[in-house]
Protein backbone atom coordinates (compact mmCIF):
# COMPACT_ATOMS: atom_id res chain seq x y z
CA UNK A 1 0.00 0.00 0.00
CA UNK A 2 1.73 3.83 -0.81
CA UNK A 3 2.23 6.15 1.85
CA UNK A 4 1.37 9.38 0.64
CA UNK A 5 1.61 12.50 2.85
CA UNK A 6 -0.38 15.14 1.08
CA UNK A 7 -2.48 16.25 -1.35
CA UNK A 8 0.30 16.56 -4.08
CA UNK A 9 1.56 13.33 -3.66
CA UNK A 10 -2.23 11.97 -3.97
CA UNK A 11 -2.67 14.10 -7.23
CA UNK A 12 0.54 12.63 -8.59
CA UNK A 13 -0.85 9.22 -7.71
CA UNK A 14 -3.96 9.60 -9.71
CA UNK A 15 -1.74 11.20 -12.48
CA UNK A 16 0.30 8.00 -12.43
CA UNK A 17 -2.99 5.36 -12.22
CA UNK A 18 -4.46 7.55 -15.46
CA UNK A 19 -1.09 7.09 -17.70
CA UNK A 20 -1.52 3.28 -16.55
CA UNK A 21 -5.41 3.29 -17.63
CA UNK A 22 -4.50 5.74 -21.50
CA UNK A 23 -1.59 3.38 -21.70
CA UNK A 24 -3.96 -0.08 -21.30
CA UNK A 25 -6.35 1.78 -24.05
CA UNK A 26 -3.51 1.96 -26.50
CA UNK A 27 -3.38 -1.50 -26.64
CA UNK A 28 -7.31 -2.39 -26.15
CA UNK A 29 -8.83 0.11 -28.59
CA UNK A 30 -7.72 -1.66 -31.93
CA UNK A 31 -8.67 -4.73 -31.29
CA UNK A 32 -11.96 -2.92 -30.36
CA UNK A 33 -11.82 -1.77 -34.05
CA UNK A 34 -11.23 -4.48 -35.28
CA UNK A 35 -13.98 -6.37 -33.78
CA UNK A 36 -16.48 -3.81 -34.86
CA UNK A 37 -18.48 -4.61 -37.44
CA UNK A 38 -20.52 -1.22 -37.30
CA UNK A 39 -18.25 0.95 -39.64
CA UNK A 40 -19.48 4.31 -37.65
CA UNK A 41 -18.35 2.33 -33.95
CA UNK A 42 -14.81 0.70 -36.03
CA UNK A 43 -14.02 4.65 -37.21
CA UNK A 44 -15.02 5.70 -33.43
CA UNK A 45 -12.51 3.41 -31.98
CA UNK A 46 -9.55 4.09 -34.34
CA UNK A 47 -10.58 8.03 -33.77
CA UNK A 48 -10.24 7.17 -29.64
CA UNK A 49 -7.20 5.99 -30.33
CA UNK A 50 -5.56 9.08 -31.78
CA UNK A 51 -7.23 11.10 -28.87
CA UNK A 52 -5.54 8.68 -26.27
CA UNK A 53 -2.56 8.93 -27.53
CA UNK A 54 -3.27 12.56 -26.96
CA UNK A 55 -4.64 12.12 -23.69
CA UNK A 56 -0.42 10.62 -22.81
CA UNK A 57 1.39 13.40 -24.88
CA UNK A 58 -0.96 15.60 -22.05
CA UNK A 59 0.05 14.14 -19.39
CA UNK A 60 3.56 13.99 -20.15
CA UNK A 61 3.12 17.68 -20.12
CA UNK A 62 1.31 17.55 -16.60
CA UNK A 63 4.35 15.30 -15.41
CA UNK A 64 6.93 17.79 -16.50
CA UNK A 65 5.15 21.04 -15.05
CA UNK A 66 4.86 18.88 -11.61
CA UNK A 67 9.05 17.80 -12.06
CA UNK A 68 7.78 14.23 -11.78
CA UNK A 69 8.76 11.37 -14.13
CA UNK A 70 6.44 10.28 -16.47
CA UNK A 71 4.99 6.29 -15.22
CA UNK A 72 2.25 4.90 -14.53
CA UNK A 73 1.69 2.51 -11.85
CA UNK A 74 -1.31 -0.34 -12.63
CA UNK A 75 -4.14 0.68 -13.05
CA UNK A 76 -6.44 -2.13 -11.70
CA UNK A 77 -9.40 -0.56 -12.69
CA UNK A 78 -8.97 -0.12 -16.18
CA UNK A 79 -7.60 -3.91 -16.25
CA UNK A 80 -10.87 -5.23 -15.54
CA UNK A 81 -12.74 -2.51 -17.97
CA UNK A 82 -10.31 -3.76 -20.82
CA UNK A 83 -11.48 -7.17 -20.19
CA UNK A 84 -14.87 -7.02 -20.16
CA UNK A 85 -14.36 -4.82 -23.67
CA UNK A 86 -12.37 -8.28 -24.48
CA UNK A 87 -15.65 -10.44 -23.49
CA UNK A 88 -17.70 -8.67 -26.05
CA UNK A 89 -15.17 -8.88 -28.63
CA UNK A 90 -15.28 -12.93 -28.28
CA UNK A 91 -18.86 -12.76 -28.11
CA UNK A 92 -20.27 -15.06 -30.43
CA UNK A 93 -23.54 -13.17 -31.28
CA UNK A 94 -25.16 -11.11 -34.34
CA UNK A 95 -22.84 -8.79 -35.26
CA UNK A 96 -25.04 -5.46 -34.08
CA UNK A 97 -25.55 -6.95 -30.89
CA UNK A 98 -21.74 -7.10 -30.76
CA UNK A 99 -21.02 -3.49 -31.53
CA UNK A 100 -23.96 -3.18 -28.80
CA UNK A 101 -21.61 -5.18 -25.92
CA UNK A 102 -18.38 -3.15 -27.39
CA UNK A 103 -20.62 0.19 -26.91
CA UNK A 104 -21.58 -0.65 -23.45
CA UNK A 105 -17.77 -1.77 -22.94
CA UNK A 106 -16.33 1.73 -24.30
CA UNK A 107 -18.56 3.91 -22.43
CA UNK A 108 -18.04 2.23 -19.29
CA UNK A 109 -14.27 3.31 -19.69
CA UNK A 110 -15.36 6.55 -20.15
CA UNK A 111 -17.12 6.58 -17.44
CA UNK A 112 -14.50 5.35 -15.29
CA UNK A 113 -11.95 8.44 -17.70
CA UNK A 114 -14.44 11.27 -17.04
CA UNK A 115 -14.76 10.69 -13.37
CA UNK A 116 -10.67 10.05 -13.00
CA UNK A 117 -9.85 13.21 -15.01
CA UNK A 118 -12.45 15.02 -12.58
CA UNK A 119 -10.76 13.67 -9.71
CA UNK A 120 -7.43 14.95 -10.65
CA UNK A 121 -9.01 18.27 -11.72
CA UNK A 122 -10.25 18.71 -8.67
CA UNK A 123 -6.62 18.14 -6.81
CA UNK A 124 -4.72 19.95 -9.00
CA UNK A 125 -7.52 23.11 -8.60
CA UNK A 126 -7.30 22.77 -4.82
CA UNK A 127 -3.95 22.76 -5.07
CA UNK A 128 -3.84 26.28 -6.79
CA UNK A 129 -2.40 24.19 -10.20
CA UNK A 130 -4.38 26.28 -12.64
CA UNK A 131 -2.27 25.22 -15.76
CA UNK A 132 -2.58 21.37 -14.18
CA UNK A 133 -6.27 21.95 -13.59
CA UNK A 134 -6.74 23.16 -16.86
CA UNK A 135 -5.22 20.41 -19.13
CA UNK A 136 -7.13 17.88 -16.92
CA UNK A 137 -10.62 19.77 -18.12
CA UNK A 138 -9.48 19.73 -21.52
CA UNK A 139 -9.12 15.90 -21.74
CA UNK A 140 -12.27 15.40 -19.40
CA UNK A 141 -14.14 17.06 -21.68
CA UNK A 142 -12.57 15.04 -24.62
CA UNK A 143 -13.90 11.72 -22.78
CA UNK A 144 -16.99 13.32 -22.36
CA UNK A 145 -17.80 14.10 -26.03
CA UNK A 146 -16.56 10.34 -26.71
CA UNK A 147 -19.34 9.25 -24.38
CA UNK A 148 -21.77 11.20 -25.78
CA UNK A 149 -20.83 10.18 -29.62
CA UNK A 150 -20.78 6.56 -28.25
CA UNK A 151 -24.56 7.45 -26.84
CA UNK A 152 -25.83 8.50 -30.45
CA UNK A 153 -24.69 5.65 -32.03
CA UNK A 154 -26.08 2.95 -29.25
CA UNK A 155 -29.65 4.17 -30.66
CA UNK A 156 -29.12 3.07 -34.21
CA UNK A 157 -26.96 0.01 -32.92
CA UNK A 158 -29.64 -0.39 -30.65
CA UNK A 159 -32.78 -0.74 -32.69
CA UNK A 160 -31.03 -2.93 -34.72
CA UNK A 161 -29.65 -5.43 -32.27
CA UNK A 162 -33.42 -4.97 -31.36
CA UNK A 163 -34.64 -6.12 -34.81
CA UNK A 164 -32.84 -9.19 -34.91
CA UNK A 165 -35.72 -11.87 -34.31
CA UNK A 166 -35.56 -13.79 -30.87
CA UNK A 167 -35.13 -17.45 -32.91
CA UNK A 168 -31.90 -16.11 -34.88
CA UNK A 169 -30.46 -15.85 -31.68
CA UNK A 170 -30.34 -19.30 -30.43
Amino acid sequence: MATLKNLQELLVDELRDLYSAETQLTKALPKMAKAANNPELKAGFEEHLTQTRGHLERLDQIFEILDEKAKGKTCHAMEGLVEEGSEAIDLDAPEPVQDAALIGAAQRVEHYEVAAYGTARAFATALGMKDVADLLLQTEREESETDKKLSALAKKVNQDAKAIPAEAAA
